[in-house]
């Protein structure tokens, strides 16, 4: 027999290749929705949304070694899935609905933005001792991904002249203090009638939206035949696959001072965006009822599993002070919306979304968006984009800043 230490010394399974990963993450979304329904363990889902656990258990499998941080089955699902998720979900659409959310979307959006400009260099202030001196420059990098995405994380760590090894430093709060940030909003997305009401927010017009469609749902509703679920997999993977490879033919848009605009990452989420709202005024809108989004839900779960799996919290103790900082960074970009949000009264969904389509862009903020309701998941999306356009000029605010900060040239 094993002695318990020989057996807490056994290596665990590793699975590697990604036919065998899709197959894991499937069978843990499985038994996750799974125990969602017993009728003891579910009483943990009503406290803690499953999207949590979605997103944390794969986590806990990369930091155990069971599964990599970083796959091409990742990739994929990051770069098809989920614009075909994004199609599926935007096709039934309710334009006039999403209209009458008001500006208050916006509002969030800039809110979130301000606060990780004036995050940033109060942040260097209090955890300048303890860091590298040319750490202004990686905090430059990482907030053009705080607020425009990946494409200026590069553009604006070029314009601030950053090491390749401290760009490498500051993936580590790009990953972690970001995966953490999104998984308190999934969290909250479980409790936000609750939420709203404590703080007295208007969150009529969310409900509204919901509600027209559910509606809608319930009046297109049928038993979906095979040629409905073809249909539906097919416009999902085909807009996705098109709007790809459209993104990668228009061109960049970027300026010589300020970087990249427009990636064609962006174009691509564009793309598929306008083209699900232009299907949305179709009859290919009452796809609804065979369950398009029901499709379109589970391929955000599975990326939201993808997401996941890309952080291994081993590599916290690689780096505390940027984590510190980064830490800090968030609070005060959460104290902004929140401040801004008690201002205006609006309801936890902007603030979540409004924070979400910076800290995150395009492939996560949907994911948050549709976590409250799939009818939002748009909002997220169009969010995302805005975020994206916005997200330069702010990002070189912000270095500008941070340069200051650290008293540099």
């Amino acid at each position: 027999m094993f002695a318990p230490s020989a057996i807490a010394d056994l290596p665990l399974p590793r699975v590697e290749d990604p036919a065998g990963l899709l197959a894991l993450l499937l069978a843990v979304l499985a038994i996750i929705f799974w125990l969602a329904g017993h009728s003891v363990i579910g009483r943990v889902f009503k406290v803690i949304p499953t999207l949590v656990f979605c997103y944390f258990v794969p986590t806990a499998l990369t930091t155990m070694g069971v599964i990599p941080d970083a796959s091409p089955l990742y990739t994929w699902v990051k770069a098809f899935v989920l614009p075909a998720a994004l199609l599926l979900l935007i096709i039934s659409l309710d334009l006039p609905g999403i209209v009458r959310l008001g500006p208050k979307a916006i509002i969030m959006l800039l809110a979130g933005t301000a606060g990780v400009v004036i995050g940033g260099p109060i942040s260097l202030m209090i955890c300048q001792q303890w860091l590298p001196e040319d750490i202004w420059q990686g905090m430059a990098a990482l907030a053009g991904s705080w607020i425009g995405g990946g494409a200026n994380f590069v553009a604006l760590g070029e314009q601030a002249g950053t090491s390749d090894e401290m760009l490498a430093l500051m993936v580590i709060p790009d990953v972690f203090v970001a995966s953490i940030w999104m998984g308190v909003l999934l969290y909250l997305s479980g409790h936000q009638h609750r939420i709203d009401d404590s703080l007295g927010a208007d969150a009529a017009a969310i409900r509204d939206l919901e509600r027209r469609l559910t509606d809608f749902q319930e009046r297109v509703n049928r038993v979906a035949t095979m040629p409905d679920i073809m249909a539906i997999l097919a416009i999902g993977f085909v807009g996705s696959w098109l709007s790809y490879k459209a993104g990668l033919v228009l061109p960049q848009i970027d300026t010589a001072t300020s970087g990249i605009i427009i990636s064609h990452s962006t174009w691509k989420y564009i793309l598929v965006t306008t083209v699900g709202i232009a299907l949305s005024f179709t009859p290919m809108r009452n796809l609804e009822g065979a369950g398009a989004s029901k499709i379109g839900s589970v391929m955000i779960y599975l990326l939201v599993a993808c997401i996941g799996a890309s952080a291994d919290f081993h590599k916290i103790v690689e780096a505390p002070g940027v984590m510190v900082m980064g830490s800090i960074w968030i609070v005060i970009h959460v104290v902004v919306l929140l401040t801004v949000a008690w201002i205006i009264k609006a309801p936890i969904f902007f603030v979540a979304v409004g924070s979400q389509a910076n800290i995150g862009g395009a492939a996560s903020a949907p994911i948050v968006a549709a976590a409250f309701h799939p009818s939002l998941a748009p909002v997220g999306a169009l969010l995302a984009v805005a975020g994206y356009v916005l997200g330069t000029y702010a990002g070189l605010v912000c270095m500008h800043m941070l340069k200051a900060v650290a008293g540099a040239g």
